[in-house]
């Protein structure tokens, strides 16, 4: 039994195509909703999705946990609703095996950033674990950027997600603040402090050294405007974390 399982939070404009790539396999889909004010429960409901109200958390990791705790299928596929099961993944997942010696699988995900894939630029393959047979994988909810915590062996999976996560610069800077202000306070709780070091550290050897590794050493270069834009963009999260940082003291 195959449970398809998301955390959600108005997100109307990709729920739907999301569930519609992967309707035909999924046994059960289980949507934990963090007070969405948008159509995104109707949405879910409309593809047969049990939908489990919460509160929308900082750390968004707490509900997707949330989710694949209420999943009842012995094998489970984690999604975001900006991603979509591509058909080679698809055909992958009717053939998984949940008595084997693999217990979770490894996807590689195609980024799209302003309307076209990323190719370089650290962001391809980017491989994420995302299916795993029920209780052997988890998340340690402890920051956004963690990756599933497996007990057993990983493979990795034919196919791909495609993942839309900024079709747009105004979505681009929705997640830059909602995370720059999520790791601003996580690192002011661990005692990192506004100082004269601090702002040369975030405002000028950080950013240089994302610059540099998403746009030369990772050949961002290939992807263009693009791939400018997106390493610029990534090192842009040092300094306003910095300013939210000196915000919050």
């Amino acid at each position: 039994m195959l449970s398809v399982v998301l955390a959600t939070f108005n997100e109307a404009s990709n729920l739907g195509r999301c569930l519609e790539s992967i309707q035909k396999i999924a046994d059960e889909i289980v949507a934990v909703d963090g007070d969405s004010t948008d159509a995104t429960r109707e949405i879910a409901t409309s593809f047969g999705a049990r939908v489990i109200k919460t509160t929308n958390k900082a750390n968004f990791h707490i509900n997707k946990q949330m989710a694949i705790d209420a999943a009842k299928g012995d094998l489970i596929l984690q999604l975001d609703a900006d991603e979509v099961v591509d058909d080679e993944l698809f055909e992958f997942i009717k053939k998984v095996r949940v008595d084997g010696d693999v217990v979770a699988w490894n996807i590689k995900r195609k980024n799209y950033f302003l309307g076209k894939p990323l190719k370089k630029g650290g962001q391809y393959p980017d491989p994420v674990i995302r299916l795993f047979v029920a209780h052997k994988a988890h998340l340690p909810q402890k920051n956004v950027h963690e990756q599933m915590l497996v007990d057993g062996e990983v493979a990795t999976a034919d196919g791909h997600l495609l993942h839309y996560p900024y079709p747009d610069l105004n979505s681009y800077f929705r997640k830059f603040n909602t995370y720059t202000s999520f790791e601003a306070k996580r690192q002011f709780a661990l005692g990192v402090q506004a100082s004269w070091f601090r702002l040369s550290e975030y405002f000028l050897l950080k950013p240089l050294k994302i610059v540099f590794s998403l746009f030369i050493r990772h050949r961002g270069y290939v992807d263009g405007i693009r791939g400018f834009l997106f390493a610029l963009l990534s090192a842009m999260h040092h300094p306003v974390i910095f300013l939210k940082i000196w915000e919050l003291e």
